[in-house]
């Protein structure tokens, strides 16, 4: 069931059209998440959601609810964690959630919120004394003290080390257990195939495709590519390469010093192929490997960019 839906979403800055026509909806408990290289448009879009954001034009629909007729109510249903966000630095997480708590009328216990973002033992600690890992996960926890259905969280794993990251990895599928609506911006395509229900890909302000990552890559090419080097030097590659060309199943080869890389329908048949040839010529294959299809193939697929940090 969609508790969120978008409909022709138009937001320009002078002549810089930020977001030039989006439109997508999200089911409840699924994590939604939105990709695209900078200046995309993907926290503008996230911000007009938000209601920090007027659109030009287009309709913003929480179920029955939307931003015009029901503010107040919106507010209650949704928690946002901003790429900056503003926190005491001279309070303890504990004493900042508790303080975010009295904006609301009802609110998520503290102890659970500092259980589900793994700071119990920091609760006493001065926010200025907390890793960036560590605020991040209480920008998370600020975000939850309303107890909202749907939560917003634009990009919370940038500048974190790759620890940290899995930590907040952690907690994003902790809430998608608990029932909760997740929108996700990112920059790292990993994050998005590993914590996704859906992907939703923005370039130049557009929606070039949404579907789960799995569906997405799929819709890539069938060849595999794989890659091996020699271990007898530069003429066993350039064989390599004379007998491969010979298959059908070989749709692309290209060599570089002892090492071949190609693309194949069929893996499994070409590798057979390739391995009876070596061993009939007696050469030595140093290593091999089948590169798998990535979000971040797709990513290049639809946008015809290399994916930018």
């Amino acid at each position: 069931m969609s508790v969120l839906e978008v409909k022709h979403l138009k937001k320009s800055f002078g002549t810089i059209r930020a977001v030039q026509d989006i439109s997508f909806s999200v089911d409840g408990g699924e994590v939604f998440t939105i990709i695209g290289p900078n200046g995309a448009g993907k926290t503008t879009t996230l911000e007009m959601i938000e209601g920090l954001v007027t659109p030009d034009q287009g309709e913003i629909h929480f179920g029955d609810w939307n931003w015009n007729r029901d503010a107040n109510t919106i507010k209650k249903m949704i928690g946002v964690q901003p790429q900056s966000s503003a926190m005491f630095d001279l309070l303890t997480p504990e004493e900042n959630l508790h303080l975010f708590s009295t904006f609301y009328s009802h609110s998520r216990p503290t102890e659970e919120i500092l259980e589900l973002i793994n700071l119990t033992d920091h609760r006493n600690n001065h926010v200025k004394k907390l890793s960036g890992g560590q605020r991040q996960r209480l920008a998370i926890g600020l975000a939850m003290i309303s107890d909202p259905d749907i939560i917003f969280l634009d990009e919370p794993t940038t500048g974190l080390d790759p620890q940290a990251r899995r930590n907040i990895w952690d907690i994003i599928l902790e809430l998608r257990n608990l029932g909760k609506t997740i929108i996700l911006t990112t920059h790292y395509m990993e994050e998005a195939e590993k914590l996704s229900d859906r992907v939703c890909i923005i370039d130049q302000g557009l929606i070039v495709a949404v579907d789960t990552p799995s569906a997405l890559i799929e819709q890539l090419s069938k060849e595999r590519e794989v890659r091996l080097s020699f271990l007898d030097g530069e003429e066993a590659a350039i064989e390599g390469e004379l007998f491969l060309k010979t298959l059908d199943s070989v749709k692309k080869i290209e060599r570089d010093d002892t090492s071949l890389k190609l693309w194949t329908l069929h893996p499994e048949d070409t590798l057979y192929d390739l391995f009876k040839f070596t061993k009939e010529n007696e050469y030595k294959v140093e290593q091999i490997s089948i590169r798998e299809k990535s979000l971040e193939d797709v990513f290049i697929s639809f946008t015809g960019k290399e994916w930018r940090d």
